[in-house]
């Protein structure tokens, strides 16, 4: 075959090539993002008992990464895990251990998934250093700083994956609670 002819056919197969990469891309274009977008019932304060603390009602969103294109069910996010980590919000550095627990729910492409009573600290993570310095039994105190209570750093991801397949993670929500072994708690 000569090579003018040839050089027609070369470009169909390497155009061919580049439009079945961008059907299997898996960039930032398209997809979706879920982002919890409303809490309610997140205590301020907390007592330390042999119970474990919870978020009355949460709200996770999807989110379309491309607002034009055409949205399909296998945008929908099946919610799988997440994660609660912590981090100090005063002067110690002793922190409960993570808290990952499994979850089932979906959340649909453009929509919202409402969860109750989701648990953001276990009844283990009372039970060891720090916060089981603050039981009475152990004095009260946190031993590393001397204070009657500790101020936690919560930051919470959830983890899913849409039905046709990508991995989907929420960018962390955050929020501060003090931990105290004596106080009242509203």
């Amino acid at each position: 075959m000569p090579i003018k002819k040839l050089i027609p056919v070369l470009a169909l197969l390497l155009l061919g090539a580049v439009g079945c990469e961008s059907r299997t891309d898996k960039s930032q274009t398209g997809g979706v993002e879920i982002s919890v977008s409303d809490f309610d019932g997140l205590p301020i304060r907390g007592a330390v008992t042999d119970d474990f603390q919870q978020i009355e009602t949460l709200t996770l969103q999807s989110i379309a990464k491309d607002a034009f294109a055409p949205t399909s069910d296998l945008m929908n996010v099946e919610l799988y895990s997440y994660e609660v980590t912590f981090s100090r919000a005063d002067e110690g550095t002793r922190i409960p251990p993570t808290l990952v627990r499994g979850i089932f729910g979906t959340v649909p492409v453009n929509g919202t998934n409402t969860i109750d009573n989701l648990p953001v600290l276990d009844t283990e993570a009372l039970r060891v250093e720090p916060l089981s310095d603050l039981f009475f039994e152990n004095g009260g105190l946190d031993t590393e700083t001397g204070n009657d209570f500790i101020r936690l750093n919560y930051s919470l991801v959830f983890f899913g994956r849409t039905i046709s397949g990508d991995e989907v993670r929420s960018g962390p929500a955050n929020f501060t609670i003090e931990m105290c072994g004596f106080c009242s708690v509203p």
